[in-house]
């Protein structure tokens, strides 16, 4: 089969929602075998367990934890080392390299990272390789997962950077909205109506971004008339240091992913 996954968690999910909607042709296997099953009769794709991925797979996603991608890869390597699939990985902190290394050597490598909006078709995925992936099979798969969202590669070196603000960042960009929301509840807006508009407001905001190519802190001075609303309210966050703390997430982010990397 042309693509197997081994774990199907939230992420694993997302990603194979968004593969079938271009090929139905993809073998799932789960550490709960009914998982599998569940999604794979939904999708209307097939099921089996990680041996079955290993032996019958051209592509071969590894949806499992950094900490458990060594033990997995040691068990399977003489297989690997024998079909040379290629492998895709989306663990935190692992170059290819060390996936490459872990599954026995001279295999190709595909290192995305993608974030949770996969999920709606809006994800952001960052993605390298090693020089063992052929440029044909590159372009293939950057067409098969393009239901997921934007694609980017990217230097391999700034993939734990890229990940702490594409990865991490939509956990982030949930906290500004149910803040946000929280302070419209305490205006008089109801919930539901609260968090609409601050999740729309951040949507648009987000869009006016990539559609302009305007400097955020241009397009932030335009909403900002003198002795307004607006204003008023950027103070308070200027005045509690705002973008400091938001640079301290991001970078805490950044030396977890590198800790990862180092086991």
């Amino acid at each position: 089969m042309k693509y197997g996954f081994i774990g199907c968690g939230n992420m694993g999910s997302a990603l194979i929602r968004a593969l079938s909607r271009t090929t139905n042709d993809i073998l799932i296997a789960d550490i709960s075998a009914q998982k599998a099953e569940d999604l794979a009769n939904e999708l209307n794709l097939k099921y089996g367990e990680n041996e079955d991925v290993i032996k019958n797979c051209e592509r071969i996603f590894l949806g499992v934890k950094p900490q458990m991608m060594a033990e997995l890869l040691n068990n399977i390597a003489p297989v690997l080392k024998s079909k040379k699939p290629l492998l895709i990985s989306m663990a935190a902190g692992l170059t290819t390299s060390s996936i490459e290394q872990m599954a026995g050597g001279d295999l190709p490598v595909i290192r995305i990272m993608p974030n949770t909006p996969v999920s709606v078709g809006k994800g952001t995925v960052l993605y390298c390789t090693n020089s063992l992936v052929k440029e044909a099979d590159l372009a293939s798969f950057v067409e098969d997962i393009r239901y997921a969202g934007v694609l980017d590669k990217i230097d391999e070196d700034l993939i734990d950077a890229g990940c702490s603000v594409s990865g991490c960042g939509p956990a982030y960009m949930y906290m500004f909205i149910d803040a946000i929301a929280k302070a419209g509840e305490q205006c008089g807006l109801s919930k539901d109506t609260a968090i609409k508009y601050a999740a729309n407001t951040m949507l648009g905001a987000a869009q006016m971004v990539l559609d302009t190519n305007e400097d955020p802190d241009i397009l932030k001075q335009k909403v900002c008339s003198p002795g307004g609303s607006t204003i008023e309210g950027v103070k308070v966050l200027e005045n509690k240091d705002f973008e400091q703390t938001v640079i301290e997430c991001i970078t805490a982010a950044f030396k977890r992913n590198k800790e990862l990397g180092k086991g």
